[in-house]
C-alpha cells in the first residue's frame, strides 16, 4: 500500500515572487490526480507536535517560526527565506507529514509514503532557516523514528540537486544513521566536499554543470548505493528534490524524467532488501513546474510497486 501526505495549510506559505511557490504544489498535485494514482491512498497530513521538532531544532528557532505574521506581510529569516502569514502552519503540517507517514510504514498500515508538502526542508539547521526550508522535515521524521520505535539503523537520502547540509549537520555525529547524498558541485549552499574523519555514515557525491544521465547513474551505482546496501537500513527516508531536471532555472544538471524514476526504483529495491520494503519519500526542490510534475509522477510509479 502506498500513501500520499498532503494538507491544504502546505500551500498557505506564501513567500511572494519566488522560485519556491504554492505553484510547485499544485503542479504536484494535479499531476498526482491522474487516474493512475486513483488507488494511492490519500492522507490528511497532520501537524508536528513541539516534542518532535524539538528533536532537531532549538526552542528558540521554534518560536521564531511559529511568530505570528499580520496579513500581507512578511518576515525575513535568511536572505532567502521569509515567513508569510500560513508559513507556520505550512511548516508545522511538512514536518508532520513526515512523521505520520514514519508511523504508518513502522506500524503496518502502509508498505511506503510520499509527501507532498511544502516549505521543503533539508537545507534548515537546528537555530536557523536556510533555502527556502523552515523546519528540517526528513530530520524531523528521522528522529521521530530513532524516539518511538528504537531504530538502530535509518538511512536519509538526498538526491535533490543541491545539498542537504541541514540533514547532514543534525546526524553527521549520529551512527545510527546514514546519510548519503549526491549534488551539482559548486553550487547553494556550497557543501558536502568537506572531509569529515572518521566519519563512515556520511557519503556525498558531487556532479558538475552539465551532468546528465550517465554521470548521475555511475556515482550512484559505484559509489552511494553500495555502502546504503551494506548500512542495511531499518527504514530509507528520501529527500525527493527534482531540481536536477534538464531546465531547472535553480541547478545546471541535465537530468530526465526517466532518471528520477530509476534512482527511486533503485532506493525501493534497498528498502526491500533491508527494511522490509519500508520507505518514506518527501518532496524537496524542483522550480521547473512542468518537469516537476513529471518526476513526482515517475518517482510515484516507482513508489507503488
Amino acid at each position: 500500500m502506498l500513501q500520499l501526505y498532503s494538507a491544504p495549510a502546505c500551500l498557505r506559505h506564501d513567500p511572494g515572487i519566488h522560485p519556491e511557490s504554492p505553484a510547485r504544489l499544485h503542479a504536484v498535485l494535479r499531476a498526482l490526480d491522474a487516474p493512475e494514482f486513483a488507488a494511492v491512498e490519500r492522507i490528511l497530513a497532520p501537524a508536528a507536535s513541539r516534542e518532535q521538532l524539538l528533536r532537531v531544532h532549538q526552542p528558540d528557532y521554534i518560536d521564531r517560526v511559529l511568530q505570528p505574521v499580520p496579513p500581507d506581510q512578511t518576515v525575513m529569516l535568511a536572505e532567502d527565506t521569509v515567513l508569510s502569514e500560513g508559513s507556520a502552519l505550512a511548516a508545522l503540517h511538512a514536518a508532520g507529514a513526515v512523521c505520520s507517514a514514519v508511523d504508518a510504514v513502522l506500524l503496518g498500515s502502509a508498505k511506503r509514503a510520499f509527501c507532498a508538502v511544502r516549505p521543503p526542508g533539508h537545507h534548515a539547521m537546528p537555530g536557523s532557516a536556510m533555502g527556502f526550508c523552515l523546519f528540517n522535515n526528513i530530520a524531523v521524521g528521522a528522529a521521530h523514528a530513532l524516539a518511538e520505535y528504537g531504530l538502530k539503523r535509518i538511512a536519509i537520502v538526498d538526491f535533490d540537486v543541491h545539498h542537504g547540509n541541514g540533514s547532514q549537520h543534525m546526524f553527521q555525529h549520529d551512527p545510527r544513521v546514514m546519510f548519503a547524498s549526491s549534488q551539482e558541485s559548486p553550487l547553494f549552499p556550497y557543501t558536502g566536499g568537506e572531509t569529515l574523519d572518521g566519519n563512515d555514515h556520511v557519503i556525498n557525491g558531487s556532479l558538475l554543470a552539465g551532468d546528465g544521465s550517465a554521470a548521475f547513474r555511475q556515482l550512484w551505482q559505484e559509489a552511494l548505493l553500495p555502502r546504503l546496501f551494506r548500512f542495511k537500513p531499518q527504514l530509507v527516508l528520501v529527500s525527493a528534490g527534482f531540481d536536477g531536471y534538464r531546465g531547472d532555472p535553480t541547478a545546471h544538471l541535465q537530468l530526465g524524467v526517466e532518471d528520477f524514476a530509476w534512482i527511486t526504483g533503485r532506493l525501493v529495491d534497498l528498502a526491500c532488501s533491508h527494511a522490509g520494503g519500508r520507505l518514506v519519500s518527501s518532496l524537496e526542490g524542483g522550480y521547473d513546474l512542468e518537469g516537476l510534475a513529471c518526476c513526482s509522477q515517475a518517482h510515484l510509479r516507482e513508489l507503488r510497486r
